[in-house]
């Protein structure tokens, strides 16, 4: 059983590297701009201030992580991690363009936290726990590595009734090909009481609170390419068709032009005793 367990969990990790690697380009010049509120939001929420050690898992691009360096300096430092060698190689030219010298990108997952133990005051997690394997070993390692009245910070989408990008990614996906695990994406979330239950049992005492946050596209087929075109790219041709007719007739039903996204956007605050 074990085997196998973790035989699914390598394979499920193979298919997040790739999907993120892909997602790469049109990640750093489409999404970080529209989950900026989102970041600020997180920023806010985790009340930095110099001298704090930091760690941003999932940081991707370095969005959160590099403006956390600046909020922490002088005497602070930030780690951040994420699977994807490609978007950690952005996030790395990025500090290097804006000369941020306290932070450092490396490779890592939630389940498993490159960190000491007791050694950082925030944990910072922005839309990266939706993808996570294992939503119960992240919360332990939270924990391991948090120091006594250290902070967690996690914000994620609510379901597709309440959120329009994952309403969008959802019926997109719905026509790709399954993912090898299960319980992983934009929605998988939605429902935060077992993640708050397995902060608890860690020793993190959590409370959930929500912002209704929003982007813009100017067109179906701009929306389409940044949110759906990597998931669906290797669809046949006949069939990401379809996906595509479905997702428009219910996300643009008065026809094309320019879209406002409203998403509500849970953040988990939880504190280590």
């Amino acid at each position: 059983m074990t085997n196998a367990r973790e035989s699914r969990e390598a394979e499920g990790l193979a298919w997040q590297i790739d999907v993120w690697d892909r997602m790469m380009p049109v990640y750093a010049q489409e999404v970080d701009v529209r989950f900026i509120p989102v970041v600020d939001h997180v920023l806010l929420r985790s009340a930095l201030s110099p001298k704090m050690r930091v760690l941003d898992v999932g940081t991707g691009t370095g969005a959160v992580a590099l403006r956390a360096a600046t909020l922490v300096h002088p005497g602070g430092d930030v780690v951040g991690v994420d699977v994807s060698p490609l978007m950690l190689g952005i996030a790395r030219q990025r500090s290097l363009a804006a000369r941020v010298t306290n932070v450092t990108f490396i490779e890592g997952r939630a389940e498993a936290l490159p960190v000491e133990d007791s050694s950082m005051d925030r944990v910072l997690a922005s839309l990266s726990l939706m993808y996570s394997l294992d939503r119960d070993a992240a919360a332990r390692e939270f924990a391991r590595v948090l120091r006594s009245r250290g902070k967690l910070v996690a914000a994620f989408w609510a379901g597709p009734d309440r959120s329009d990008i994952v309403k969008f990614q959802a019926m997109a996906g719905s026509f790709a090909p399954k993912p090898p695990v299960d319980g992983v994406g934009p929605g998988a979330m939605a429902d935060a009481t077992p993640f708050l239950r397995a902060l608890n049992e860690a020793g993190i005492e959590a409370k959930l609170e929500t912002e209704t946050l929003g982007f813009t596209f100017d067109s179906f087929e701009a929306a389409w390419d940044v949110l759906a075109g990597v998931t669906t790219a290797r669809l046949p041709a006949d069939r990401r068709d379809e996906a595509k007719a479905a997702v428009y007739e219910a996300m643009w039903p008065k026809g094309g032009g320019p879209r406002y996204f409203q998403n509500v956007t849970q953040f988990v605050i939880g504190e280590k005793a």
